[in-house]
């Protein structure tokens, strides 16, 4: 590392631990949980990398971390962030053979945040891009299209034919309507504004719900008797999600993968778990990673980088922010976020 700076900028997170909140991805003021400082460059060993960040990603579960809302605690004075992507500039002995790779970056542990000027991971948790990955799009590689290409696996291996997910325009719900459509299934996506009905018809959505119109409830009891979906993926979590369970036929999954609503629903009939043998289930992507042998990682990161380069799968992106701009512009640009990714360039 004689070459690289020993300092760098990095938002660094202001708490530590569960706040004990669900307010969901919301931020009003960045600057209440992140704030922009210099801090030591990390030093990598055994098994890490040092990735000199092009972009970072901003992501709800990003935010639900920062606000200790997420799965795992918050550790004051970290850099956030979860994912980027950049160039390995250093590395430990395990690891050295990558020195000069352009990767995909998601944090492990151990490591450091991907909203700096430098991020420091496991070599496990870097994914070296393909030629023709745009950087737009290396950024944001692993949270959305990982989970997309996991979760269209998933209804595909259940056996079923059509399925719910909520959500439908954000751009994980457009990467999955696009992969289900070629492999046959049938998505039925809610959406709150009738205005982004035609782009998800675009991206091979089959049915689209405006949960905010009056007629939503014969909507939905038209769609459930059409489609007959056995599988919701639901990022929401509100009372609509459990509205449409309670729709839907015998043998029903609602499998949550995100919280974005802070309301707490309320459970549909619980003799529908005993005598229609309906689940309730959760999806968290770093256990399914986890999980996953090495092929099946092996075939998710080559159909993944494939279908970006090939143009069927693409990266929306709403706006691009300057790192040291975010505490004050983030909020303000977090408005468009169905519009896509915001991006934060070192």
């Amino acid at each position: 590392m004689t070459d690289l700076p020993t300092k760098m900028k990095a938002l660094i997170l202001n708490h530590d631990g569960y706040s004990g909140t669900a307010e969901g991805p919301s931020l009003d003021d960045l600057a209440r949980w992140v704030t922009l400082k210099e801090i030591d460059v990390p030093n990598p060993t055994d098994r890490q990398v040092l990735v000199e960040m092009t972009y970072a990603n901003v992501n709800p579960s990003d935010i639900h971390y920062i606000k200790g809302e997420y799965g795992k605690p918050r550790d004051k004075g970290m850099p956030a962030g979860f994912e980027g992507c950049g160039t390995v500039v250093a590395a430990g002995e395990k690891a050295g053979d990558m020195v000069g790779t352009r990767v995909t970056v998601s944090t492990s542990q151990g490591g450091s945040g991907t909203w700096a000027e430098y991020a420091m991971t496991d070599m496990a948790s870097v994914i070296p891009a393909s030629e023709g990955l745009k950087d737009e799009d290396a950024a944001a590689l692993i949270v959305n299209p990982m989970t997309a290409f996991a979760m269209v696996d998933l209804v595909e291996q259940s056996g079923a034919h059509s399925f719910v997910m909520t959500a439908g325009s954000s751009q994980l719900g457009k990467l999955m309507a696009s992969l289900a459509r070629e492999r046959g299934l049938h998505s039925i996506a809610t959406v709150r504004r009738e205005e982004h009905r035609s782009a998800l018809e675009g991206y091979g959505v089959g049915t689209v719900l405006n949960t905010e119109r009056d007629d939503f409830p014969d909507m939905l009891k038209q769609a459930m008797k059409q489609h007959a979906p056995t599988v919701m993926l639901d990022a929401v979590g509100d009372t609509v999600s459990a509205r449409i369970f309670n729709a839907m036929p015998p043998g029903a999954r609602w499998i949550l993968y995100g919280k974005m609503s802070p309301d707490v629903p309320s459970l549909p009939d619980l003799g529908q778990l005993v005598f229609m043998k309906k689940s309730i289930e959760g999806f968290w992507l770093s256990q399914w990673m986890s999980e996953a042998s090495p092929e099946e990682r092996k075939r998710a990161f080559q159909t993944v980088q494939q279908r970006f380069i090939e143009g069927k799968w693409r990266t929306d992106v709403a706006e691009t922010l300057p790192l040291a701009e975010a505490p004050a512009r983030l909020a303000k640009a977090m408005e468009g976020m169905n519009r896509g990714k915001i991006l934060l360039r070192p």
